[in-house]
């Protein structure tokens, strides 16, 4: 068994630290891992993709085009942008809180239609699910806790090789104790918003 995730943002949505719980979840399990992050010019707003590959026998941990198992989406548009590491049979998880671009806060350039993105992944696969996880996050407490919310949301995804509780238990021991009730929360709500949705 392999598996492959796919994971983009902006800096500081907390891209790295999800692909960081998400591959010790991995190593606790036995699997074999390795993953690769790739930053944008800006430290805080830049691009940044994260592949998290685990199972047996992983060696690299660059992915081929078109052959994540998951791509876990932080942004639309930065979603968007990486659909060519995707197939018809993945999966992806996509958060539909928009971080706007310079140039567009700037009036320099217009941000797409969200529902244009949407149907334009679709016509990808129809394996996705959407969500505002920052609206969630919220809801648990703490607007940061949106990459909570967006684990959570990966636990939920059918015949995800990595348990549930397992997750839950690794994102606990990685977030400060302070804000672990909150992350908790988080982590539910996005775990059910994808079992409903399925």
């Amino acid at each position: 068994m392999k598996y492959s995730i796919q994971i983009a943002g902006v800096g500081g949505q907390g891209v790295l630290l999800a692909s960081s719980i998400l591959g010790n979840a991995a190593l606790k399990e036995g699997y074999e891992l390795a993953m690769s992050e790739v930053h944008g010019m800006a430290q805080r707003g830049g691009s940044v993709l994260s592949t998290v590959r685990f199972g047996d026998d992983v060696i690299s941990p660059l992915e081929a085009e078109g052959q994540a198992d998951l791509l876990l989406g932080f942004e639309p548009v930065e979603t968007y942008r990486v659909l060519n590491l995707v197939n018809k049979e993945s999966y992806i998880v996509m958060n539909l809180q928009v971080t706007v671009p310079p140039k567009v806060s700037m009036g320099m350039e217009e941000y797409p239609d969200i529902g244009l993105l949407v149907d334009n992944i679709r016509s990808v696969t129809d394996r996705l699910i959407t969500m505002n996880a920052t609206e969630l996050a919220i809801e648990a407490g703490k607007a940061v806790a949106a990459n909570a919310v967006l684990i959570g949301a990966v636990a939920g995804i059918a015949n995800f090789p990595l348990r549930t509780e397992l997750l839950e238990e690794t994102l606990l021991e990685t977030v400060p104790s302070r804000f672990g009730e909150v992350n908790a929360r988080a982590f539910r709500l996005g775990l059910e918003a994808v079992r409903s949705a399925r």
